[in-house]
């Protein structure tokens, strides 16, 4: 041994220092991941428990929830820049240690956080979640994407637009190419729209709340809290950043809820479709969750009707009936299935069918799902659609109307669905929606409607309106 290296002190051991608040959200990454889970439905307890155990303020909760929330919308670009920055396939890196770099990488290129605080603290993250070997890979990796900002990387590692648009604009915006195709024929413009689409799907979206008529109202809603006028449904208001909806007495209560403005929307032209004759009997026939039947119910106890809220799922109806409990109106829940469903042909006056679907209408709230979702879901949706579609049909009497929607823009989730029942089915006509949103603008050609959050601020919900004429 050399007498330098018999001088050099023994450098103790470090334990890591666990940081609560990227353990959380490395949690938060893990539930994604490995369960399938949702980040809308995992990030609320864990931001509950760190409360109780009295280690988390709100400015880390803000951190957390962008921490997560960020690394998935951008998960797309981040692995771009991991892949560039590694000697291996990404597929063989283990994916806890992907996680790790994906909340490193949207430290260092996706936030104010500096450079040398976002390698330390994610480099501590690996020691703590992946041991000490591991956490020098994770420091040798961050430590190449923190030479260059963003921008650099993206244009280092993104196919030029004109050699390959979609595959350019898929590491650009951060979404799988197969959507951004699908979403380009929905929009059927030219780049400006498709870009200005996909940024706004990686935007945080606002709270939105819906005052149910007759039981709160929008100043109410406005005194309880800050907020913003709705844009486009006289039941809304928007919540400025930061504000707790839990908090208010009349969400508390049920008399108010947190509800996109497009699924708003969607409730409201249904109730304001003309039908010939009676008008008493309304369905909800996929009532789950009971945002939009908690808001028909109000609207129809207005006018004395009853609304039945079908929903298949027995969990999922429990969650209606809690939100349609203290409705002034008659109402029942039940739990049943759309596409063999209890009630008589011809039972009602107005049907909303709003389908299970890919769900690309709401990659805002699930950005997640960009990634989950397949070309080939859509194979096993379609069945389920129309058969949808054609109870309701049947379901509604000859003048009624049956409000087709989905919180998807994909084409064959929407028009094809409509214009192939239509053609199977005979004696339905469309009606022409646009009219029944009066001051909305943008909302396409007709007679259906769609809604974009690059145009409208809403989810990208799609309503057709059919009447049934023989």
């Amino acid at each position: 041994m050399s007498e330098q290296a018999r001088r050099r002190p023994h450098k103790p051991y470090r334990r890591p220092q666990k940081d609560p608040v990227r353990m959380l959200a490395f949690e938060a990454l893990r539930a994604v991941d490995e369960r399938d889970a949702y980040a809308n439905l995992v990030l609320p307890p864990l931001l509950r428990k760190a409360r109780e155990a009295g280690n988390f303020d709100g400015r880390d909760a803000a951190l957390a929830t962008e921490l997560v929330y960020g690394t998935l919308r951008r998960q797309g670009t981040y692995d771009a820049i991991i892949s560039a920055c590694i000697d291996r396939p990404l597929r063989e890196v283990d994916p806890p240690v992907l996680d790790v770099l994906a909340l490193g990488a949207h430290q260092l290129l996706g936030t104010r956080i500096p450079t040398h605080a976002a390698v330390s603290a994610s480099v501590e993250l690996a020691r703590v979640v992946l041991g000490d070997g591991r956490a020098k890979f994770v420091n040798a990796v961050l430590r190449k994407i923190s030479q260059q900002d963003l921008d650099a990387w993206v244009a280092q590692v993104a196919p030029p637009y004109d050699k390959d648009p979609e595959d350019h604009l898929a590491v650009v915006h951060s979404h799988p190419r197969w959507v951004v195709s699908a979403l380009w024929d929905s929009l059927g413009g030219g780049r400006a729209g498709i870009e200005d689409l996909l940024d706004a799907d990686n935007e945080r979206p606002e709270v939105t709340l819906v005052a149910r008529p007759g039981r709160s109202t929008t100043e109410e809603l406005a005194g309880a809290t800050e907020t913003l006028p709705g844009r486009w449904s006289p039941f809304a208001v928007r919540m400025a950043e930061g504000g707790e909806p839990g908090a208010i007495e009349a969400v508390k209560d049920g008399r108010a809820g947190v509800q996109d403005e497009g699924s708003q929307l969607v409730a409201i032209a249904l109730a304001n479709a003309p039908v010939e004759g009676s008008d008493t009997r309304w369905l909800d026939g996929c009532a789950g969750p009971g945002g939009k039947a908690a808001l028909l119910a109000a609207l129809a106890a207005e006018r004395g009707a009853f609304l039945l809220a079908s929903e298949k799922q027995p969990h999922r109806a429990r969650l209606v009936e809690r939100a349609l409990a203290g409705n002034p109106g008659p109402y029942q829940v039940i739990a049943a299935d759309g596409t063999r469903p209890p009630w008589r042909p011809g039972s009602f006056d107005r049907v909303l069918m709003d389908v299970p679907c890919s769900g690309l209408g709401a990659l805002r709230r699930r950005p997640e799902a960009r990634w989950r979702r397949r070309p080939e879901d859509l194979d096993g949706f379609a069945p389920l659609q129309r058969a949808l579609l054609t109870e309701a049909l049947s379901a509604v009497r000859i003048g009624g109307v049956v409000g087709y929607a989905t919180c998807s823009p994909h084409l064959a989730e929407t028009r094809v669905v409509v214009d192939d029942v239509l053609k199977k089915v005979g004696g339905a006509e469309l009606i022409d929606a646009r009219p029944l949103l009066p001051g909305v603008p943008a909302i396409g050609d007709g007679p259906d409607i769609q809604l974009w959050p690059h145009l409208h601020g809403t989810d990208a919900m799609y309503l057709a309106l059919l009447r049934r004429t023989a």
